[in-house]
């Protein structure tokens, strides 16, 4: 499988004419088309909207979402548990692939989402984030409770 990417220069001026109206947004289908093959069990269309709605409420409390790969692998080797949520569009993919084992060592419930931009704009930056690990909180303990139970059924680990 292959992915290009498309690079484009514009000028100064050119900026205030330019319409961005007609840039269509990737469907969710489309994105699961460029995951990587080990991106399993991958969140439905509808789970993945809830999760990117938890991220955003998390990011809010200071010390309760841990983004990106040192981060989330520092903090589960120390014992931190809540939910693991990895990007499904990561390559090379060995720079994270022995994380979903040791996460289900250690019980963490974890699911894969299709875009690591999208991660990136629930948690409010430009950047993409390869995973998050978000941790309970009693402002969205009902939403949290509810995507643990959907997340864990999922599929069972090996």
């Amino acid at each position: 499988m292959e992915v290009t990417k498309i690079k484009m220069e514009v000028d100064d001026d050119t900026k205030e004419n330019l319409d961005l109206s007609n840039l269509k947004e990737v469907s969710y289908e489309d994105k699961l088309k460029i995951c990587n093959e080990i991106a399993s069990p991958m969140a439905p269309k509808k789970l993945t909207k809830k999760i990117y709605k938890l991220i955003k409420k998390a990011s809010k409390h200071k010390g309760y979402l841990r983004n990106g790969l040192k981060d989330v692998q520092k903090h589960i080797r120390k014992g931190e548990t809540g939910l693991v949520i990895f990007a499904g569009d990561v390559y090379p993919i060995e720079i994270m692939c022995h994380l979903p084992v040791v996460c289900e060592n250690k019980n963490i419930p974890y699911c894969y989402t299709p875009s690591r931009q999208d991660i990136g704009h629930a948690l409010g930056v430009k950047r993409g984030s390869l995973m998050v690990l978000i941790k309970e909180h009693a402002e969205y303990k009902d939403s949290y409770d509810e995507l643990k139970g959907a997340i864990e059924t999922l599929s069972t680990p090996l």
